[in-house]
């Protein structure tokens, strides 16, 4: 079997059909897909009953109780045969040559892990290209499982956090790609998914966010000593800028208290930001957001992204 496609499901009648289409319609054969119901109460499991008549040798898929999307994804990752493996969420979907080409360049480039550019579609129909890869910085890939191929080696060991923690893509990828020999990319926008839907990112409640230093506290475990950096890099983009950034701009309570546990984390991993070799490699106006953040101005930060 050459490949392995995992899609967790969660009430995705909505959008499964849609996903599934795009991965039927693959311009590669050799391939089997793996959905894990993790406990739908709307049509889900019908659908994927109809599909799976249709397709009893490629589609395999099992109802499972509510247990989040880490854990369907390990599920389906234990009974996966591929010699590459690939994860697509339910409400998404992807070009018909998408693994195709990304098979193609692991071989070409001997790469254990491939990585394409995403396109974000928003409900007014607008879309966003969105660039993920930095070839300086490898580890700016970590975040998002689904635009990348795994070669099957890679992930002996390597698991999603089952604790229903929000940002388990990150720790997941961060690991693989500190783990990878070699990582290739391609220039193109191959994967789309939904933006602006209900979602773990996009909601009121601030506390959650606190994932995130559970999540980091397990990369920290994996990354140092020898990726001290790489480390540095993920505390800096994902918690003193992009999940600061997100908490402050709630309208809920309790957000003072987790920015301020933010803060006082990222000022024990990193006690003089000055004198971090990553933060001085990012660009002036990133530096000026994290710095604000770090002095405990994330008021002054929200004004600027309004501003800007």
């Amino acid at each position: 079997m050459q490949l392995s496609i995992i899609i967790p499901a969660w009430n995705a009648e909505k959008t499964l059909e849609t996903c599934l289409r795009s991965v039927f319609a693959q311009t590669i054969s050799d391939f089997e897909v793996l959905v894990i119901n993790d406990g739908s109460s709307d049509r889900t499991e019908d659908i994927l009953r109809d599909w799976h008549s249709h397709c009893p040798d490629r589609l395999f898929f099992e109802t499972v109780e509510n247990g989040g999307q880490g854990r369907a994804r390990n599920l389906a990752l234990e009974k996966a045969g591929g010699e590459y493996i690939g994860f697509v969420d339910s409400d998404d979907w992807i070009e018909p040559d998408m693994y195709e080409k990304l098979i193609a360049a692991s071989r070409e480039n001997d790469a254990d892990l491939v990585l394409c550019e995403v396109t974000a579609h928003f409900p007014d129909g607008s879309t966003d290209q969105e660039r993920i890869y930095r070839p300086d910085r490898p580890m700016a890939a970590a975040g998002f499982a689904n635009n990348k191929l795994f070669r099957r080696e890679l992930l002996d060991g390597v698991r999603f956090a089952e604790e229903k923690l929000w940002y388990e893509d990150l720790e997941f990828t961060a690991v693989a790609i500190h783990r990878a020999k070699k990582i290739a990319h391609l220039d193109e926008s191959l994967y789309h998914y939904r933006r602006g839907l209900p979602s773990t990112m996009n909601n009121r409640n601030a506390e959650k966010n606190l994932d995130l230093l559970t999540v980091m506290q397990h990369l920290e475990d994996e990354l140092l000593p020898d990726a001290k950096d790489d480390f540095d890099f993920l505390v800096l983009n994902h918690v003193l800028l992009d999940a600061m950034n997100r908490v402050q701009a709630m309208d809920t309570p309790g957000k003072r208290d987790v920015l301020w546990m933010m803060r006082t984390w990222v000022h024990e991993k990193i006690p003089n930001l000055s004198a971090c070799p990553s933060f001085r490699q990012e660009s002036r106006n990133r530096r000026i957001i994290m710095r604000l953040h770090y002095l405990g101005l994330s008021d002054l930060a929200a004004l600027i992204l309004k501003a800007k």
